[in-house]
This record gives C-alpha cells, structure tokens and sequence, in this order.
C-alpha cells in the first residue's frame, strides 16, 4: 500500500507542480487540474475498496460527476475567453479591469 499512496500523492503534487510552473496556457492549466482530479479518483477508489463497506463506493462516483462538470465548466470558459480577447494566455486574463 505504500507504493500505491507514493504514486498517488507523486501524481497529485506533480499536477499542483504542473499549474504552478506552466500557467502560460489556460488549457495546459485545465489538463492539470483534471490530471489532480483523476489522481484523487484513483486514490479513493483504492480507499473505499480496501475499507470494504458499502456506503462509500458511491463517493468516487460524486467526485468523478464534480470533476466532468469542472472540465465542462473550464472548457467553456476557454471557449469564451478565446472569443473575446483572441488567446488563451493567462497573462491576458486581468480581472481587475472591466
């Protein structure tokens, strides 16, 4: 079980690396949040499998409905931001302006 909770825990800091280090682009921020949200999936799934009671498999069903809504959501607001300042760069985006 150590190995596994190794790789999960490597998976997840390595997408936390990934938005932390790459946020040129909004989409490579979107593939790192779904690569932390995939990695959490496995990660309770493994969990709920080992503890062995009923009540929590549907716990890894919520998170992976939230995560395709997440993904949904993200893409959309990708979409939009294209259309409306012509790129998808991080440094464009300023919130602060209106």
């Amino acid at each position: 079980m150590l190995s596994s909770f190794f790789t999960f825990t490597s998976t997840f800091t390595l997408g936390i690396m990934g938005l932390m280090l790459h946020r040129v682009h909004f989409l490579s921020a979107l593939l790192c949040l779904e690569g932390m949200m995939l990695s959490l999936f496995i990660a309770i799934s493994l969990w709920s499998m080992k503890t062995g009671t009923g009540s929590y498999f549907s716990i890894p069903m919520f998170l992976l409905t939230f995560s395709a809504c997440e993904a949904g959501v993200g893409l959309a607001l990708m979409v939009a931001t294209t259309r409306t300042h012509g790129t998808d760069h991080l440094k464009n985006l300023n919130l602060l302006q209106c």
